[in-house]
């Protein structure tokens, strides 16, 4: 078991050298040390995010009938998140040793100590467990304090008068608050759906694991609003009745014995995970269909997907219904997307906290109803380090790659003179402007021989290199190579765009992009 976590373990520090290296990701301010919880995204690791984050945007905004982008502010005032439950529930719990003064998470604490899951223990609970087994500070072997709840949120002072608020622990809020007035802007009809991308922030005790947890992050959420009594009856439904996704219930994790188990999970399609009632309603399904193929997409194998079912002691308070899309990385099963059924409870409560009625009528016109939300939320960082992941290779060549898919491929394809003379230069530059205008995100690279750029270009997951050499300057042809494969054809300059934007696209197999090479 101890090997096991050696490896896991190397292999999150071998992609966070890679990060580091190749401008993916790294500590924030890391010239001053850098503050656990934040991290910046270099030149490739921002391609990367904007890519996923296009990705999600064209299969839950763009291709859907009647769902919406807003911006909202970072900074909400105290009554939003007063009525949202947030003050009163939004905590983790926290322990602290009498010797040392170290703070831990608690229920990370147990669950290291002593294999145990506590998430969702009280913290009575809690502080009864670290005595009981005799836990101690990991640190200094100290005796703990008792347990006690953490607030997550940052409070911050607005204005002179430093009115209190909050920096937004989730993008959900943004819209529950916006909903009403957009939806009379747009003149809405039910099912009616509002998305958004932005940075949100928690206050986390101890983060770890690079960027899986952080303090900032960035959240792609969409608040899809229902008729109640239109829940099972997706407008869209029969179009994804038949993608098979993978559901560990809450009777197979009593069964296994918890989260952690992995046995238990049932590959049924969405239409047979609403008729056996594996999920809330049907616009669940919908969207947990939607969501494997976005994952396929990224480059996640199926079988590394599972939505888990969570259960009731660990389901949030406005909750009727929560099922997490978690994938299986080197770390464990982590959680992806939050998928909540979270029914009437936010419209009320805000319509209550600030004298507003937020019903609207289904139709634009005529009886009013108070809409039912079902909330997929995507986490950004988390998206991407299981691209990163699952994309990483290492072994069959001298230097580790990234295997993206090309769609999301940060460079998609590198510009390469093969001699720094002979006025190869020139013309590859000359390629390269050509490809940058035709909007491919390119890169150009002279310094060293073309084997060594062909490991830096597979270093951070380049699909195709373009190779400039003599006979280019001859007949008007490149070398055309490709990442996957390192197999090369010949290919004319003045289709070059569309022989590549085929290949991106998946439109066209390499060997037939051009005349095949020998190697």
């Amino acid at each position: 078991m101890a090997s096991d976590s050696k490896k896991n373990k190397n292999l999150m520090e071998k992609i966070s050298d890679v990060a580091a290296r190749r401008g993916i990701f790294f500590p924030t301010a890391e010239i001053y040390g850098g503050t656990a919880g934040f991290y910046d995204w270099g030149p490739i690791g921002s391609l990367l995010r904007r890519k996923i984050i296009e990705t999600w945007r064209n299969f839950f905004v763009k291709s859907e009938d009647n769902v919406y982008e807003i911006d909202g502010s970072a900074i909400l005032p105290y009554g939003v998140l007063k009525a949202s439950g947030h003050v009163d529930h939004f905590t983790d719990p926290k322990v602290e040793c009498k010797k040392c003064s170290k703070v831990f998470r608690a229920d990370h604490l147990i669950q290291e100590a002593i294999g145990r899951n506590v998430e969702r223990a009280s913290v009575e609970e809690m502080s009864k467990i670290i005595k009981d087994e005799k836990i101690k500070c990991p640190k200094c072997e100290g005796e703990l304090s008792d347990v006690k709840p953490f607030p997550l949120m940052f409070s911050i002072g607005i204005g002179a008068e430093k009115a209190q608020g909050f920096l937004r622990p989730e993008t959900a809020q943004n819209i529950f608050t916006a909903f009403k007035r957009v939806f009379s802007t747009m003149r809405g009809t039910l099912p009616f759906g509002l998305a958004q991308t932005g940075r949100v922030y928690r206050n986390e005790i101890s983060p770890r694991q690079g960027v899986i947890r952080l303090r900032e992050f960035t959240q792609m959420e969409v608040e899809f609003f229902v008729d109640p009594r239109q829940l099972n009856n997706h407008p869209r439904f029969n179009e994804i009745k038949d993608i098979s996704i993978r559901i560990f219930s809450r009777e197979a994790q009593e069964r296994g014995k918890g989260s952690d188990a992995t046995e238990g999970v049932v590959d049924v399609t969405a239409q047979e995970a609403f008729d056996r009632k594996l999920v809330p309603n049907q616009c669940v399904a919908y969207y947990l269909a939607r969501e494997t193929l976005f994952y396929t997409t990224l480059g996640i194998p199926r079988e590394k997907l599972r939505f888990r079912y969570m259960m009731p002691e660990e389901t949030p308070h406005y909750s009727g219904g929560n099922l997490d899309l978690e994938v299986e990385l080197s770390l464990g099963w982590k959680e992806v997307i939050g998928n909540a059924y979270r029914t009437d409870y936010d419209l009320k409560s805000h319509s209550k906290a600030s004298g507003q009625d937020l019903s609207v009528s289904p139709l634009g016109e005529g009886e009013r109803v108070i809409p039912h939300v079902i909330e997929p939320s995507f986490g950004v960082e988390r998206a991407t380090y299981c691209v990163l992941e699952h994309c990483y290779r290492e072994g069959d060549r001298d230097w580790a790659w990234f295997q993206f898919p090309p769609k999301i491929a940060p460079i998609e394809v590198i510009v390469i003179p093969l001699m720094r003379k002979d006025k190869l230069p020139e013309k590859a530059k000359e390629i390269y402007g050509t490809l940058k205008e035709e909007g491919f995100d390119t890169m150009y690279d002279e310094k060293g021989s073309v084997g060594k750029i062909y490991a830096r270009a597979d270093e951070i997951g380049i699909p195709y290199a373009v190779t400039i050499d003599y006979k280019t300057l001859e007949d008007g042809t490149v070398t055309i190579r490709d990442r996957d494969t390192v197999e090369q054809v010949r290919a004319k300059v003045g289709e070059l765009p569309l022989t590549l934007r085929k290949l991106i696209e998946g439109e066209i197999k390499f060997k037939e992009a051009g005349t095949p090479q020998k190697r």
